[in-house]
């Protein structure tokens, strides 16, 4: 006896009175899930991930779509989600993967934390009609700044080691030419170069037409070495190693050979159709020793004039790593949470691998202060930032700025449906399919990711002046403007913040 197919996902429904039979849903949906027959839309609906795709594109409004329309005998512990998986691995003996970020309903600390505001006896700052300086400097800090007079003139004698400079503390994430289109990384590279910020390349390499955009690049060294040559290195305003990442912690990255289109196989350097699997360790680095053997490497290809990122996934010993990462000649540290966005993953190592970003990044910052090095390093906080309030909260928590990643993707159009991994994206994000890649308008979507740094920026300026803070420097590490609402004792020691009404 055969286990049988599972219930549908989603069971999607069309209004037949009000479709004109356009076939504009056929006509939109990668997945198959409509098809014209006997003059009528017939669906498929085991078909559908709920992109609404056909939905955006229906000019009479006809197409439903509902979630989960039978389902299983409830119980607390097998779960339909449990139960399919196994029914999936009984039948095919493979691992499951999935796209996005972490799914499992875990508590979100940003949640449970609250931002002060001032009244009266310290009062607040109007953004309006003050300044508010939210420019952010990422790279090492001199502990204190030396000056001597020369021919009547005062000069500065401490010598000063590159650093980015930001017009907002929000930079956009590592997402590879592969993993999305490259109509969607020129939509991200046109909204840093608005915004005054950066982007990441991801391990992909970096294509010819993103070289206008290469001084808000941020290049990406990983395990695969996909794309790294010395023209890759130089064209980057800066370096970043990645030693992990927060949604799949302590394994490589995949991307399937589908996705290795001509221009992909050129850019990443590996033959065309081929996947490109990275391994779970740099085979060059299994100790802080070697790591800064990698570093100043780089910036001695680079001829020290750009600053070295190294990126880790948030785990339980995160401080200690970035401690001896603060001390391999590195300029910034990179930490990502387990609700960090990806292409693809395991869907257990995403599930349930890793540690949030709120607790990582605030015992990260405790253990270079306690140990006198926060000034080597700046810190940058990725994984699950989804508004402005997140931004401010995690540097009060004790990041120099954020990456955001999926934020982005859906300021594009994404609707989070996590099936990237199929390069089926029906928005032109999460494919290398060209009918699909030519969906997205790299002006319109980067004006879009634009404003929505542009907006985030405005509403961090609005709770750094309710707070009292003029400076983003101010606010960086200052616990005292956060408090903890419904949080355990356990947690709030790690965040190191006081409970509401203390």
């Amino acid at each position: 006896m055969t286990i049988g197919s599972v219930p549908s996902k989603f069971r999607v429904s069309v209004n037949h009175d009000q479709c004109m039979l356009c076939g504009r849903c056929i006509e939109n949906c990668p997945y198959g899930v409509f098809r014209m027959e006997n003059n009528q839309i017939h669906i498929n609906s085991r078909q559908c991930v709920a992109c609404h795709r056909c939905i955006a594109m229906c000019p009479r409004d006809a197409i439903d779509i509902k979630e989960r329309p039978v389902d299983y005998r409830s119980h607390p512990v097998w779960t339909p989600e449990v139960r399919e998986a196994i029914y999936n691995q009984a039948r095919t003996g493979r691992i499951i993967l999935a796209g996005m970020g972490n799914a499992v309903d875990y508590p979100i600390i940003f949640d449970r934390l609250v931002l002060d505001a001032c009244q009266v006896t310290n009062p607040s700052i109007d953004p309006l009609r003050e300044p508010m300086e939210l420019r952010t400097y990422i790279g090492k800090k001199p502990s204190r700044i030396e000056f001597e007079k020369m021919n009547g003139d005062i000069e500065l004698k401490t010598a000063l080691v590159p650093n980015l400079q930001l017009e907002t503390p929000i930079m956009i994430g590592h997402m590879s030419y592969g993993a999305i289109s490259l109509n969607a990384q020129q939509s991200l590279a046109r909204a840093v170069k608005e915004t005054g910020t950066f982007m990441g390349t991801g391990e992909g390499g970096l294509h010819e037409s993103l070289y206008p955009y290469q001084d808000q690049m941020i290049v990406q060294v990983a395990s695969g070495r996909f794309g790294v040559d010395i023209n890759y290195l130089e064209r980057g305003a800066a370096v970043e190693i990645k030693i992990g990442q927060g949604a799949k912690p302590g394994i490589g990255g995949h991307l399937p050979g589908e996705k290795v289109c001509a221009d992909v196989s050129c850019t990443r350097m590996i033959p065309e159709g081929s996947d490109a699997i990275s391994p779970a360790p740099h085979h060059d680095i299994y100790s802080i020793e070697d790591l800064k053997q990698l570093v100043r490497s780089l910036k001695e290809a680079t001829q020290w004039k750009k600053p070295v990122f190294v990126k880790i996934a948030a785990v339980h010993n995160s401080a200690a790593i970035a401690a001896g990462i603060a001390r391999s000649s590195a300029d910034a540290v990179v930490i990502d949470g387990f609700r960090g966005g990806t292409g693809a993953a395991p869907k257990v190592f995403r599930d349930h691998v890793g540690i949030p970003i709120e607790a990582a990044i605030a015992s990260v910052d405790a253990k270079l202060r306690s140990q006198g090095i926060r000034n080597e390093v700046s810190l940058i906080a990725s994984g699950g930032i989804r508004e402005s309030a997140d931004v401010a909260k995690v540097i009060a928590l004790g990041a120099d700025a954020v990456y955001i990643g999926t934020a982005a993707l859906v300021a594009m159009g994404c609707r989070v449906c996590g099936t990237c991994y199929r390069g089926l994206c029906p928005w032109g994000i999460a494919t290398q399919r060209p009918d699909l890649v030519a969906r997205l308008d790299p002006e319109t979507a980067g004006k879009n990711v634009a404003n929505l740094i542009n907006a985030w920026t405005l509403e961090l300026s609005e709770l750094m002046g309710a707070a009292g803070i003029n400076s983003i420097e101010s606010l960086r590490g200052n616990r005292d403007r956060l408090r903890g609402y419904l949080l355990d004792e356990a947690i709030m020691k790690v965040l190191d913040v006081k409970p509401v009404g203390a």
